[in-house]
């Protein structure tokens, strides 16, 4: 079927009853999609949903768009493919219901010919909805893309071609080929279905054809096996690439054609040898990753999602899970040029739920549709490794909720055998009656030594409680069935059984599905130090929003909830921030990986040095690479350094100030006081009596222009492109001002719009739909999107400082850059 984009001339508003439509009312705001409907409600305290969603407020949207219909669609099959639309999706067309689909996250389709009239126009119309639904910001409305595929009455089917590689070896690899292939028309059709495989190089290296007799209205699947020589093996590093074409010739009638991309190689575990692609052992390093992008909220614009695939594996990531919904088809994409394996997941809950209206209200209709969605969406993409089944499912340590689980399971493997399926337990959740007994002990030995009520000692006593109801007999023998099904089994924040069920299950092959970023030295470690163990998922490699404040730094004497009260809206705990800039934690995870040899220097705010924030949960420290306080020469600073080396010695303008030995507080770190002198501050990494290198850190002066960057100069014309625009506010060497708090605007002028702009500060209170907004630590985004061809200029102005512009080429829409999806 011939694919188009269907993501422009849309409109949006609010949705209308029926009697709102019939009184006719204002016109919708022109919208191109991918596009989020929740940032236009707004954010206050007053939101139901709370801190979960950042305070956005709840909505019910609709959409609109003509299509125009040709008569020549008569002898043709219309179809719409909706990549997720959030939640409870209604699809009409001309004001009859034409499809539904309750998930917000799944791949669906709605045949549209039933309710076309040919040689005029149809207007479709989708409804949605989110309130009270999600435990984390969600989104709402048509989040992911929408194609329009058309083909002749007999068709591929809309999902097209499943490819797998059952038999793979440096020689020869065997490539089977299933295509569901429809017959629409009134009379038995005899068709030719060719299949050809492309190498990344556009070379062609194996094609098959086979006859198919199908009936009147049948459906028929045919398999083809091409036999690739010498393949190029997908791995991580060397993401190769092959492209399918299959074709449905028929001499009297117009052909089909689906072209998909795909990759060859072989994945396998065991407890004895671990993870291994292709033969070779690999390791999870694991980020967990919501679906929002920052200040575009959930839009998932391809540009933006391949972006984020590139940064987190500049980060020394290798692995994405997908928490906890589906991921979408633009970053499976990315994942799959850009080497980077993935978890996807399917559920955050089954028949109990977690919030008020949430998915466990309509699992019992519609989970093995979804998981069907899933599957079908996944197979043709070898960066998907593991299939996740759930996320800290609360009754999976029941009889019936494990059995619940083996179903899930079996209904993945029954459509893809060729992959692992796991689930991320949290063992904690099984046995929940028995933690105030546990908190109770916790405390009571907190007082022993010391009164301390601050919530930052609740917190570490509750993490204590929970590792030791984790590690109980209890949680083991409450999760054996749940687990007896798993191909890997994942646990979150249960690293303490990772040994004790080794000794009891030595079949058993674990992950860290989700850990705390604070003791990822712990957690890596285990990983080394143990096959069945195949690695880890950090929460969260890309901090995100809603869950708001759960990861935001603790100073003795905190005394707040889990949770931050409004205006916060981000979590807080992300490695990298919602704009794309790394923090000292992500810094300190490539050490312990082994993935960085120089030093990273951070210093700790000066007026929180009596009280410092200390690695707790999902928080680290307060540590920035900066060397720029407001504070009076002298005043003493914490510096901390992450290295693998023995000693650190820091010197302030090379003057040597001090020296520490590695590794005393926790493994990779050093920490020192420093008194504050405005100048260069150095950290030199010595291992063996010799310097092995080093990092310095300048005083900026107060912030005297602006200064811009941006990740792609020459743009696409195509919805799924951007320019990510980073604004710096520097002084007159280049150095970040980090105390820099402006205001900034930006000015689009050309064929774009600006699509997003903010900063990583955790408590905006701008809309990212602004043009307008407050700088943080001197730096802020902006997101830009172009509308077509030409020449785009983004102008940025900051209190204080002259305007800065940067000019892009939007190139013609007809082509196809390199970074474009392949279909």
């Amino acid at each position: 079927m011939i694919r188009t984009s269907f993501d422009d001339g849309w409109t949006f508003g609010p949705r209308k009853t029926i009697f709102e439509h019939i009184g006719g009312g204002s016109p919708g705001e022109p919208v191109t999609l991918p596009h989020d409907a929740m940032l236009h409600e707004g954010r206050g305290a007053d939101s139901p949903n709370g801190s979960h969603t950042g305070y956005f407020r709840p909505g019910a949207w609709e959409y609109e768009k003509q299509l125009e219909v040709p008569a020549a669609w008569a002898d043709r099959r219309a179809t719409l493919e909706f990549e997720g639309v959030y939640r409870d999706a209604m699809v009409y067309v001309d004001g009859h219901l034409a499809g539904q689909w309750s998930n917000g996250y799944s791949t669906f389709y709605v045949p549209l010919d039933p309710y076309l009239t040919y040689g005029g126009t149809a207007t479709v119309r989708v409804e949605a909805q989110a309130y009270k639904d999600s435990r984390w910001y969600s989104g709402g409305g048509i989040h992911r893309p929408v194609s329009l595929l058309l083909g002749g009455l007999v068709h591929i089917a809309a999902e097209g071609p499943q490819i797998t590689t059952p038999d793979v070896d440096q020689d020869l690899a065997t490539v089977a080929v299933a295509t569901r292939v429809l017959n629409e028309s009134t009379a038995t059709r005899t068709v030719r279905l060719r299949a050809t495989v492309t190498d990344g190089a556009g070379a062609q290296v194996a094609t098959d054809d086979t006859r198919l007799t199908i009936l009147a209205g049948e459906a028929l699947t045919a398999r083809l096996r091409l036999y690739v020589p010498h393949p190029a093996l997908w791995s991580v590093e060397h993401p190769a690439l092959y492209t399918a074409t299959v074709e449905v010739l028929d001499g009297t009638h117009e052909p089909d054609a689906h072209t998909t991309a795909f990759g060859i190689r072989t994945v396998t575990v065991d407890p004895s040898r671990g993870l291994r692609i292709n033969g070779e052992v690999v390791k999870l390093r694991g980020a967990c990753v919501h679906h929002d992008n920052g200040v575009l909220g959930s839009a998932a614009i391809g540009r933006a999602e391949e972006r984020r695939v590139e940064l987190l594996r500049a980060a020394g990531f290798n692995a994405i899970r997908s928490a906890h919904n589906p991921m979408s088809r633009a970053m499976l994409d990315a994942c799959d040029r850009l080497g980077m394996l993935v978890m996807d997941e399917t559920f955050d809950m089954w028949t109990v739920s977690k919030t008020e209206d949430d998915y466990a209200r309509r699992f019992p209709q519609w989970w093995e549709r979804d998981v069907d969605a899933l599957v079908t969406k996944d197979l043709n993409h070898p960066s998907v490794i593991l299939y996740s089944i759930g996320n800290e499912i609360l009754e999976i340590g029941t009889p019936f909720g494990a059995r619940v689980g083996r179903l899930v399971a079996e209904r993945i493997r029954a459509a893809d055998p060729t992959r692992l399926v796991t689930n991320a337990i949290n063992g904690g959740m099984t046995a929940m009656e028995l933690m105030p007994a546990l908190l109770a002990e916790a405390q009571a030995a907190g007082a022993a030594g010391g009164p301390d009520p601050s919530f930052n000692s609740a917190l570490g006593e509750m993490g204590d409680a929970m590792e030791r109801l984790i590690a109980s007999d209890q949680v083991g023998e409450r999760i054996v069935e749940a687990s007896s099904y798993l191909d890997v089994v994942g646990l979150n924040y249960a690293h303490a059984r990772y040994l004790p069920d080794h000794a009891e299950f030595p079949g058993r092959v674990v992950v860290g599905s989700e850990t705390f970023p604070s003791i990822i030295d712990r957690y890596w470690q285990l990983v080394l130090d143990n096959d069945h163990v195949i690695g880890d998922f950090t929460w969260t490699g890309w901090d995100y929003l809603g869950e708001a404040g759960i990861g935001r730094p603790m100073r003795p004497g905190d005394d707040q909830g889990l949770s931050a009260g409004y205006p916060w809206l981000t979590a807080g705990a992300g490695d990298i921030d919602i704009t794309g800039l790394r923090r000292a934690v992500s810094y300190y995870r490539a050490t312990v990986f082994g993935l960085s040899d120089v030093p990273y220097l951070a210093t700790q705010p000066p007026a929180h040095r009596e009280t410092p924030a200390r690695p707790r949960s999902w928080s680290w420290s307060e540590a920035v690479p900066s060397w720029t306080w407001d504070v009076a020469e002298g005043t003493p600073v914490t510096v901390e350094v992450y290295s693998d080396a023995e000693e650190i010695e820091l010197l302030l303008d090379g003057a040597p100030v001090v020296r520490v030995p590695v590794g005393t507080e926790r493994p990779c770190y050093a920490e020192a006081v420093v008194p504050y002198r405005r100048g260069t501050i150095t950290s030199v990494a010595h291992r063996g009596g010799r310097e092995v290198g080093r990092t310095s850190l300048a005083t900026a002066d107060p912030a005297l222009r602006v200064e811009l960057s941006v990740d792609r100069d020459v743009l696409a014309a195509g919805p799924w492109d951007l320019a990510h625009v980073e604004i710096r506010l520097v002084d007159q060497l280049g150095r970040v001002d980090p105390g820099a708090r402006r205001e900034v605007t930006v000015q689009v002028d050309g064929p774009g719009t600006l699509q997003g702009l903010g900063s990583a500060r955790p408590d905006p209170r701008e809309s990212y739909l602004g043009d307008r907004c407050t700088s943080d630590a001197g730096r802020a985004l902006a997101v830009v999107r172009p509308t077509g061809p030409g020449t785009l200029t983004v102008t940025v102005q900051a209190e204080g400082c002259a305007p800065a512009r940067c000019v892009l080429l939007v190139d013609g829409a007809d082509r196809v850059p390199a970074s474009a999806p392949v279909r």
